[in-house]
C-alpha cells in the first residue's frame, strides 16, 4: 500500500495557483487512470485505486497548506504504513518551471506543507518536486506561489501533468527513472522526421570550377538583355 499526497490549498479561489500544482497532479492521475470519485476522509479528499498489483491511495489535504501534516499523519496511521511508503507531490521554487525531480527524505527547505508533514511524519518520505521557478526575490515568494499559472504556461503545464500521469504506473512500481522518462517524453517530445532528416544543403562547385548553370531557357534569354 502506498500513499500519494498532493499539496495545495482547498477551494476554488486557489485552484489555479502555482502552490496547488500537487493537487493538479493527483487530479490528472485519478482522472486518467479511472480512480473512483473523491470522498472526504482524513481531513482530506481521498481516492484509492491500483496500478497493476500496487494499491495506491491519493490524498489531497483539506486543512490548508501549513497544516497538511495533520491529514497525512492521520491517513498513514489508519492505513498502517510507514512514512517511507508516502510520496508527496509539491511545488518547488528551486527548479525551473515544469522540471521534475525525485527526492527521498531530506529537509523541507522552508516549504510550509513539507514543514507540517515533517512535524507529523519526520523526514523519511519521498517527494516529487515540481518546478514552478522563483520570482527573483524572497519578498515576492508568497504572492508568486499564490498566483495562478500564466495563460502562456498552459500548454507546458498540461504537458507536464500528462507526463506525470503517463509515468504514474512506473512510480508505483518503484521505477523512478521510468517515471521521469515518461514526463520528459511529454515535456520534450521526440524530434520530428523533418528535424532528424533535414533538407541537404546545395552542393558547391569545386574550387576553380564554375557552378552548374541551372537557369531555364527563358531566364537565360532575359539575362542576355539585362
Amino acid at each position: 500500500m502506498q500513499l500519494w499526497v498532493g499539496l495545495g490549498n482547498p477551494g476554488a479561489k486557489y485552484a489555479g495557483n502555482r502552490h496547488n500544482v500537487g493537487f493538479m497532479a493527483l487530479d490528472r492521475i485519478a482522472a486518467d487512470h479511472g480512480f473512483p470519485a473523491w470522498r472526504s476522509k482524513f481531513q482530506a479528499e481521498l481516492s484509492e485505486g491500483r496500478f497493476g498489483s500496487e494499491r495506491v491511495a491519493l490524498l489531497k489535504p483539506a486543512t490548508f497548506m501549513n497544516l497538511s501534516g495533520q491529514s497525512v499523519g492521520e491517513a498513514m496511521r489508519f492505513l498502517k504504513i510507514e512514512s517511507t511508503a508516502v510520496t508527496v507531490f509539491h511545488d518547488e521554487l528551486d527548479l525551473a518551471p515544469f522540471k521534475l525531480r525525485l527526492k527521498a527524505g531530506g529537509g523541507h527547505a522552508g516549504h510550509n506543507g513539507l514543514r507540517s508533514i515533517h512535524q507529523h511524519l519526520g523526514p523519511h518520505y519521498d517527494r516529487v518536486r515540481i518546478g514552478i521557478g522563483h520570482p527573483g526575490h524572497k519578498d515576492r515568494v508568497s504572492g508568486y506561489v499564490l498566483s495562478d499559472f500564466a495563460k502562456s504556461e498552459g500548454d507546458a503545464l498540461d504537458d507536464m501533468l500528462r507526463g506525470i500521469s503517463d509515468g504514474a504506473p512506473k512510480l508505483a512500481a518503484g521505477d523512478g527513472p521510468g517515471f521521469l522518462n515518461a514526463v520528459a517524453l511529454r515535456v520534450v517530445p521526440a524530434k520530428t522526421a523533418q528535424d532528424t532528416n533535414p533538407t541537404p544543403a546545395p552542393k558547391l562547385a569545386p574550387e576553380g570550377e564554375a557552378a552548374p548553370d541551372t537557369r531555364n531557357p527563358l531566364q537565360k534569354l532575359a539575362d542576355r538583355f539585362r
